[in-house]
């Protein structure tokens, strides 16, 4: 406008005063209106009464919902229920299942029944082949019984005193705490068979055997369970004889190099992690009074380090965890959840790759892969063989490029050394797979997996877990959601957005995802609209009366174009509604569209500038004439 004046007079006060009158093309408003519509979106996903409990822990991103690409989930208490039953006790060279439970019981039994003098002559062998299996089977039970970090509570007609409810209160007033649902249903168990868990405090525990009498264990000392060690450790001593005994139970990986050698774990492991099982191994250690002390005197030197205090507290720990007689494998199922078929194939087909990244066995993963359908059933599967090196990784990565609509399955350690020399190579690859398992895989390898696809992809991705594991990969992501379970509400409270259940997932993305990005969508280039139009006529206005900085409207008239006027209809777009949600949740395929960008691009953003310019232009020049057309009447 200035330079269409040919800088006359004081141009330097027209470029100030045309700069006030042209502000209205700086849309302001356009952040209060999107930040108000997010408001709207997170109280529309608070009150849905089809997703139930859910929580929008961030008002900020309700649209990024609407543009997922990739979704990375955890399997343990947000694909599966987190709700273990115990299935299986395998000692070696006898397997026990939930059909024959009661033989294991019986063994319990007979080792509280057995009579003190020999058996007869003729049945000698028998009853001592029995005798030998029943006290194999009581040892792998009571081992289980003692190693874990579960207590039991009393609770009835507002008694929570232990002592006091024991002498009052049956069985059924028992409630079993622990942190690991694992535990749970493992010392659930060994209560069904005849090993009860009476009382546990600090520094002490009590078992009841079959018969009613209780056996009382001192806790010398506890190694708890960590995400690095994958193992826990108890060193217990029997009151009534003395004994002390360490007792450990973990994942194969880490207990094989711990018992003593055998020929059957590391096949009956992976037999059982097929069926879809958790597998731990227990394993105990006999210690002498003077062993057990030399021991705590190291242990305690150690704990009093101030260098390396951790580093030689292991060590020490290391010097027990040696030769240990290995006593039983135990299996427990977690169920999936409900709805995590159709829901995982109404993520697929709405376009979205997701990849499961779990701490389980390969096995037991893949099992899981394929019950939940996360692999459909005419895909194949390459399992990603385990590589210590670069050459063995270049191999094994030349293998996979020549599959095509291949799931992969690889573990964390494979995928560690696939990052350090092939980063480039491997996620170009796994990109391009319709689905990725990881297992065995820690929480800083999830987060790692999540930057790794954002820098590579650039593509918007969705985090899922339910423990304090998955609290890295879910900050990590674009949109975190946490899912309520067993395992308390540390990825709950972390996350973005919070769910009850799995499946309500889907309606998440689908339904309110989708509409919030289209909204947003719409509200913003609404926005753009409504101020380039008032700007348009300023515009020509100022040009017919020769570039003069005179405004069109004055004072309230223009602030109130924004604020009152126009801010109800153009609003209005946040209720906007294209198709029923019954319908986007029918058809995923409309989600996909999205994942184009088609409603917020350079092409939309241009069309509104032309729509803008004309209707400006349209509405002043007819305001101009129908003025002049008056004036000469």
């Amino acid at each position: 406008m200035v330079t269409l004046q040919h800088f006359a007079g004081r141009w330097y006060l027209q470029i100030l005063r045309f700069l006030l009158l042209f502000s209205n093309i700086i849309p302001i408003s356009l952040r209060v209106n999107l930040d108000m519509g997010k408001i709207v979106y997170s109280w529309m996903i608070r009150r849905d009464p089809k997703i139930p409990g859910t929580v929008v822990r961030s008002s900020t991103i309700p649209e990024q919902l609407g543009r997922i690409s990739y979704l990375l989930t955890d399997k343990t208490g947000t694909l599966t229920q987190n709700e273990m039953v115990f299935k299986r006790l395998h000692l070696g060279t006898v397997a026990y299942g939930m059909d024959s439970m009661d033989e294991v019981q019986s063994h319990i039994f007979s080792v509280y029944t057995q009579p003190s003098q020999d058996p007869p002559a003729q049945k000698g062998t028998t009853t001592k082949v029995r005798k030998t299996m029943s006290s194999r089977v009581y040892e792998a039970v009571k081992g289980i019984a003692l190693c874990h970090n579960v207590t039991p509570s009393y609770e009835s007609n507002g008694v929570t005193d232990q002592a006091e409810a024991e002498r009052q209160f049956e069985d059924s007033c028992r409630v079993y705490q622990a942190s690991s649902p694992d535990e749970v249903a493992l010392v659930q168990w060994t209560e069904s068979v005849g090993l009860t868990l009476v009382g546990r405090d600090q520094s002490s525990m009590q078992l009841r055997t079959p018969g009613g009498q209780i056996m009382n264990f001192t806790i010398l000392q506890i190694f708890p369970f960590t995400y690095e060690s994958k193992r826990m450790g108890i060193i217990v001593r029997e009151d009534s004889t003395g004994e002390i005994t360490f007792y450990m139970k973990g994942a194969d990986v880490v207990m094989a190099g711990i018992v003593q050698y055998n020929d059957w774990l590391e096949e009956e492991c992976g037999n059982m992690a097929r069926e879809g099982l958790r597998v731990l191994v227990v394993a105990k250690k006999s210690l002498t009074e003077e062993q057990y002390q030399d021991f705590e005197a190291r242990y305690v030197q150690a704990k009093l380090s101030v260098h390396d205090r951790s580093l030689k507290v292991a060590t020490v720990i290391e010097s027990l965890e040696m030769e240990m007689e290995l006593l039983c494998l135990t299996g427990v199922e977690d169920q999936l959840q409900v709805d995590v078929r159709p829901t995982l194939e109404t993520l697929r087909n709405a376009g979205m790759k997701v990849w499961m990244l779990t701490g389980d066995k390969l096995e037991t993963a893949t099992c899981t892969a394929k019950n939940a359908h996360l692999v459909t059933r005419n895909q194949d599967i390459h399992i990603f063989r385990p590589v210590t090196n670069r050459g063995e990784a270049h191999l094994e990565l030349n293998a996979f490029r020549r599959k095509h609509d291949c799931a992969l399955v690889i573990s964390g350690d494979s995928l560690e050394v696939c990052l350090k020399y092939y980063e480039y190579e491997f996620m170009e690859l796994a990109c391009q797979c319709p689905a990725v398992v990881c297992c065995r895989c820690a929480p800083t390898q999830k987060a790692q997996i999540v930057r790794l696809l954002q820098e590579r992809t650039g593509k918007l991705t969705c985090a899922v877990g339910d423990g304090g594991n998955d609290v890295s990969m879910i900050q990590e992501a674009d949109c975190g959601v946490g899912v309520e379970g067993k395992e308390g509400k540390q990825a709950s409270l972390a996350a973005d957005f919070s769910i009850t259940q799995f499946k309500h997932l889907g309606r998440l993305l689908m339904v309110h995802g989708r509409n919030s990005y289209k909204r947003s969508a719409a509200l913003s280039q609404f926005v753009i609209h409504r101020s380039l139009c008032i700007s348009t006529m300023q515009a020509v206005f100022s040009s017919v009366f020769y570039f003069a900085s005179v405004p069109l409207y004055q004072g309230f008239l223009i602030i109130g174009y924004s604020t009152i006027y126009t801010m109800f209809p153009v609003f209005s777009l946040v209720l906007d509604k294209d198709v029923k949600s019954e319908v986007a949740m029918l058809y995923p395929e409309l989600y996909k569209d999205l994942l184009k960008g088609r409603p917020l691009s350079y092409k939309t953003f241009l069309i509104w500038v032309l729509i803008s310019i004309y209707q400006g232009m349209l509405c002043i020049l007819y305001c101009w004439l129908n003025n002049k057309v008056q004036i000469k009447h």
